[in-house]
């Protein structure tokens, strides 16, 4: 006991010469980085955004037992939840040792809450209204108890009554909130179907905010493929149930789930519970790839989002069990940063966290961060630099985009490479009719609908200033073809055109042959096997042009389609034609033994013709990219997953005709030559490890011999 109050005096001293220092010394000496990402993913190094002010909690005392005239310390013990009320009061769920503890807006102690009649029993969450009432989930009782402002028991509410809820349910509250109307929204152990929602008088209104199931791969293959008798037999998949809730001045409730849960971890519901984060889709709760590496090989990989709060702007903030970090976005669900870490063994570090598991805002969105291992609350306060983004980004979000440019270039002066900084003066410019500047801006902050609204802009004044003479040239070119058809000259042309001697050479005859299967694949690929239509280097010259096809459709697609990143042609080329050559392999092994005809020359070649629309299409439609925008989405789209269609009808004709198959046959050989795909995979994959095994063990043995 007496080290651990040493470990927080030391902590205490810490934060206190932080406090005094300049904030160039405060920000070298604060022990955790601050990171966000740029538009490609990658992480990007940040100034501190919140900087430690003060530890909250550590000089709780109670009157001795032994002698009501003396006091003696009372720490927290295990604390799960923090909510600080509209006078920026602190009300704390004191879980090990029974109580609420109600602190001042300094921090100072004002009362312990204990219900004295009918005592708390390890009371996990608390809520406070605007008229004081307090609503604490007292877990280990399974129960909630409304208490006045004075802390006088109003009400409790046990497990509701209601045909919806399962005889089996054991009503287990650890987390509440309470709207405007007095609803109270309840996060209960095993509540699979959301939060329960009460009315005022404790009678159960129904479910909120429930998570979808998620199905694996295996489980989904497993629901096809079983009887209802045997899927009923299998293990029932859940949802992920809710960890903690909150809810902001607007009356949106802000949900987090931890678990195996991938999306939706994070969701901002309003009354009808539709999820309004733009990013919903994704996962929230940053870390650095590296911070896995030191988690046990059992745990799970992804963030445990464990709390969550909103600051008067808006923005979210949700702290990460497992990974320490507290990542901040802004109202529609956009990274903004993340900073935090664990703190190390055995030691107490500025900003740094052992096992953070609630976090809130007061008034002046200032941060408070509570800690269940090390009994304490931390309050951080933004820097400069956090105070500049926190303005700007308001000003952005409620559409003063002119207002905030000045403060996004201040940020930027900061820090270059901030990407909700770039953002924002993308947003600037657009106001502003600079819509070359913005598309710009948008590229480089990673967003897709904004450059495509830039271009379209862009687009729009440019054939608004050359209609006229666009419209005159279409004109023209339609009297031209309307007379060409009466012109005598005009359709001698034609008609010599249509007769011209056609090349016989053989690189010419070869190519023409691809063109020949894309209107007639049938006689075409049969006339590779029984004619001996096309070549081994054609066919080699058609896959270096997909290879050329591909590198197209990575660098001079337009970013309205496709996000910009780091291409490495090599390893561009190396997937394409390990797929490939893969694939005609195992095509022409799985055909020697299925009552296949072609031969390999036939399988290489005719492998490589059924991809030549990657050529026909692909290049023209990465260049035409250039001049739509995503209102055009949908042409894209046919256009792309045509000419994919397009080609996997070519590999089935290639295989039925090449080998001479029936339909079944053909389905039967391509899903064989998928499976042979793979084997080769692993066994490559096996080779490669024994090899890089043997060679270590022949250069270990050379070691050993050369040093004696």
């Amino acid at each position: 006991m007496i080290k651990e109050r040493g470990r927080r005096s030391l902590l205490t001293a810490l934060l206190a010469l932080l406090i005094l220092l300049p904030p160039a010394q405060a920000y070298a000496e604060v022990k955790y980085n601050t990171y966000t990402k740029n538009s490609s993913g990658s992480l990007v190094w940040l100034q501190p955004a919140f900087i430690p002010v003060d530890v909250i909690g550590e000089d709780l005392y109670a009157p001795d037992p032994a002698n009501l005239s003396s006091r003696i310390v009372s720490s927290m013990q295990h604390p799960k939840d923090l909510f600080i009320d509209a006078s920026d009061h602190i009300y704390i769920a004191d879980t090990g040792n029974n109580r609420i503890i109600h602190l001042d807006a300094g921090g100072k102690l004002v009362r312990y809450l204990t219900v004295p009649d009918n005592p708390l029993n390890k009371p996990e969450g608390v809520f406070v209204t605007d008229e004081g009432e307090i609503f604490v989930a007292d877990t280990g009782n399974r129960r909630i108890v409304k208490l006045d402002k004075d802390g006088n028991v109003l009400d409790t509410f046990e497990k509701p009554s209601s045909p919806y809820i399962s005889s089996t349910f054991v009503f287990t509250p650890v987390k509440l909130i309470v709207d405007k109307r007095g609803y109270l929204y309840v996060a209960s152990q095993g509540s699979y179907e959301g939060l329960l929602v009460l009315e005022p008088d404790g009678n159960l209104q129904g479910y909120f905010g429930t998570n979808s199931t998620v199905l694996s791969a295996m489980d989904a293959l497993k629901k096809w493929l079983y009887t209802e008798e045997m899927y009923a037999r299998e293990v029932q998949k859940r949802p992920e149930t809710i960890n903690s809730l909150a809810t902001d001045e607007g009356g949106f409730i802000y949900t987090v789930t931890g678990g195996s849960a991938t999306e939706n971890q994070l969701k901002k519901l309003n009354s009808r519970g539709d999820n309004m984060l733009r990013s919903s889709q994704g996962s929230f709760g940053e870390f650095r790839d590296i911070d896995a590496a030191r988690l046990p090989k059992t745990a799970v990989k992804t963030p445990q989002l464990i709390d969550v709060a909103a600051d008067s702007d808006g923005n979210i903030v949700v702290v990460d069990q497992q990974y320490k970090y507290i990542s901040h976005y802004d109202s529609n669900g956009n990274l903004l940063y993340f900073w935090g870490g664990p703190s190390s063994t055995g030691t107490s570090q500025v900003g740094l966290m052992k096992s953070p598991v609630a976090l809130d805002f007061n008034s002046r969105n200032e941060l408070y961060i509570l800690d269940d291992q090390e009994n304490v609350i931390q309050k951080f306060r933004l820097s400069e630099f956090g105070r500049k983004v926190a303005e700007a980004n308001k000003l952005t979000l409620q559409g003063f985009y002119e207002e905030s440019e000045k403060l996004w270039r201040e940020v930027l002066r900061l820090n270059a490479e901030f990407a909700p900084a770039i953002e924002g003066l993308a947003q600037a410019a657009y106001k502003k009719e600079q819509y070359d500047e913005a598309r710009q801006l948008f590229e480089a902050a990673g967003n897709q609908a904004g450059y495509s609204e830039a271009f379209w802009e862009i687009r729009l004044q440019w054939f608004q200033a050359n209609f006229s003479w666009i419209a005159t040239l279409v004109l023209v070119v339609f009297v031209l073809v309307v007379l060409s058809d009466k012109w005598p000259t005009a359709k001698k042309l034609r008609a010599k055109w249509r007769n011209r001697k056609r090349s016989q050479h053989p690189v010419i005859l070869h190519f023409r042959h691809a063109f020949y299967i894309l209107r007639h694949p049938v006689d075409g690929f049969t006339a590779i096997r029984y004619e001996g239509k096309g070549t081994y280097w054609s066919a080699a010259a058609i896959i270096i042009g997909v290879y050329v096809a591909l590198l197209i459709r990575e660098f001079a697609t337009s970013f309205s389609f496709q996000l910009k990143g780091y291409v490495n042609i090599y390893t561009v080329f190396t997937q394409f034609f390990v797929v490939w050559i893969t694939w005609v392999i195992a095509n022409y092994l799985v055909s020697s033994i299925y009552r296949g005809e072609g031969r390999f020359r036939d399988v290489f070649i005719g492998s490589a013709y059924a991809l030549f629309p990657c050529i026909l299409v692909g290049i023209p439609l990465a260049l035409l990219s250039n001049v739509m925008t995503q209102s055009e989405m949908s042409i894209y789209n046919f256009a792309s997953d045509g000419m994919f269609v397009w080609i996997a009808l070519l590999i089935f004709w290639n295989t039925q005709w090449i080998h001479n198959y029936s339909v079944g046959e053909t389905l039967i050989n391509i899903a064989l030559t998928l499976v042979t795909m793979v084997v080769i995979g692993i066994l490559v994959f096996i080779i490669m490890g024994l090899t890089s095994d043997l060679l270590s063990f022949l250069y270990e043995i050379y070691r050993e011999v050369t040093l004696r």
